[in-house]
């Protein structure tokens, strides 16, 4: 067999099994990955490297090298899981690094930490006083997460709003121009309304690239033709609209009738449905 060949023919099977291998190590980022498992995945590259060119090496020893290099952080994996104790031991725990606006100088010794690093790493959170930091920890994986004090932290919808709707993840239901059912039927539509909902945009379903619908039933979409102009969603100022509609109704009601019992229930009516239209304003502009 030509050299050429038998590297090619390595290289293939290598490529194969280093991607069963990234598929048993899991999907940590680079960055989320620990100290071991940094250099078990360099040492596994180069094991790799080393048996495609080298045609001195059998195969046999150079995949049973990798397999014992990617088992055994599989296997400290799967005891972490199982033992708080031992995973504190092989990962490291988080150190506290401020508390009650205090930098605690002992723990940045500890971790060889300076003064200049710690506040480089608050800049990068915006953070530019460490007097305004609730508290700050430097997690395992090294990085640098922080809790600003209560007078800091940016103000939130629920500290306006005493109730604040639940917002659910998008659902795509459209990709490269073909209907996803599954993530329709999760949004609680189907087809029918989804046909009609592009319908009344003027657009054609192979013409689109992307479409999601939100939390509140909106359908959003990006056509392949960028030039193409497509009117925004409309459906919360529709309710909107019917709410208003709705109160004026009831307020024309009572007007009308000479029940002095059904202008009592068309004014309560009018009143509730006020009420509640000033509560979901905010949420329905």
């Amino acid at each position: 067999m030509p050299a050429w060949l038998e590297v090619a023919i390595r290289s293939i099977c290598i490529l194969i099994g280093l991607f069963i291998v990234t598929k048993l190590l899991g999907k940590k980022q680079l960055s989320k990955l620990s100290f071991f498992e940094y250099i078990v995945g360099i040492t596994i590259g180069d094991i790799a490297g080393t048996m495609s060119m080298d045609l001195d090496i059998r195969l046999t020893e150079g995949v049973t090298s990798i397999l014992i290099w990617a088992l055994f952080p599989v296997a400290i994996s799967q005891i972490s899981l199982r033992s708080k104790k031992f995973r504190d031991f092989v990962e490291g725990k988080s150190t506290v690094f401020i508390k009650n606006g205090k930098i605690l100088e002992d723990n940045l010794k500890k971790e060889k930490y300076t003064a200049d690093e710690l506040l480089e790493q608050l800049r990068k959170k915006d953070v530019f006083r460490v007097a305004d930091v609730e508290f700050a920890t430097l997690e395992a994986n090294g990085d640098l997460n922080i809790l600003l004090k209560r007078d800091k932290q940016p103000l939130t919808l629920g500290d306006i709003k005493p109730y604040v709707p639940e917002e659910k993840e998008p659902q795509t239901v459209i990709m490269d121009g073909k209907i996803l059912d599954e993530p329709l039927a999760t949004a609680r539509l189907n087809r029918g309304w989804l046909k009609q909902q592009l319908d009344q945009m003027g657009v054609a379903i192979e013409n689109v690239f992307l479409a999601q619908v939100d939390s509140y039933g909106q359908l959003t979409v990006d056509l392949y033709d960028d030039r193409i102009q497509v009117p925004a969603p409309q459906q919360k100022q529709l309710l909107l609209a019917s709410m208003k509609k709705a109160e004026a109704d009831f307020e024309l009601f009572s007007l009308q009738t000479n029940d002095a019992e059904a202008k009592q229930m068309y004014e309560q009516q009018a009143k509730q449905m006020q009420q509640l239209i000033q509560k979901l304003k905010p949420f329905l502009m």
